[in-house]
């Protein structure tokens, strides 16, 4: 459980009403709500914690909500009751996130250990795999830069990204070494 080290934080809260129709604003509102990692506390509510890039985001997505004939309403301020619930909550988001990137690693290991098992060394299954990487690389990249406090599963994500990359590089030389062994046989 979160002790009180974010105390004093400050959130910006997003209260906004979009009209039902047509649909894609809500999504779109959504969307660019869950890419900053803020968090809903009920319909229409929104928290994220206040920084300079989150105020920009918030102050953009109010705009865009006025725009599309919503209201809404963006306040900043300390929590006043259950600041830790509310940075536990953030912390919760970003768990889910990092196990979906820590289920993706395990399959990429599944991947590589069936390709090993097919023994299909091939410099193309080499770059799939590294264009694969790159891609959950980079989506662990966009989760851990809206991890204002550092969420208890941040280490093991970070921890199953290194095991991928020694895993694929393990694979490259087995590569190499099956693609040299093709060449001195012709």
């Amino acid at each position: 459980m979160k002790d009180a080290t974010n105390r004093g934080q400050e959130w910006f809260v997003l209260v906004y009403k979009l009209p039902s129709e047509p649909s894609r604003y809500r999504a779109s509102v959504w969307r660019k709500l869950k890419t900053a990692g803020a968090i809903y506390l009920q319909s229409g509510v929104a928290a994220l914690p206040a920084d300079p890039g989150a105020e920009r985001v918030m102050r953009g997505i109010s705009q865009e909500i006025r725009e599309s004939e919503g209201v809404a309403c963006l306040l900043r301020g300390d929590a006043v009751v259950d600041e830790v619930g509310l940075s536990e909550a953030f912390d919760q988001a970003r768990d889910a996130e990092y196990s979906e990137v820590i289920e993706r690693c395990r399959a990429f290991h599944a991947e590589l250990g069936k390709e090993r098992g097919e023994e299909n060394f091939t410099f193309a299954e080499l770059e799939e795999n590294e264009e694969d990487l790159a891609k959950l690389e980079a989506w662990f990249g966009k989760i851990r830069a809206r991890d204002r406090f550092g969420a208890p599963l941040l280490q093991e994500a970070e921890q199953a990204l290194v095991s991928c990359r020694e895993d694929l590089e393990v694979f490259a030389a087995s590569v190499y070494e099956a693609t040299s062994h093709e060449s001195a046989n012709h």
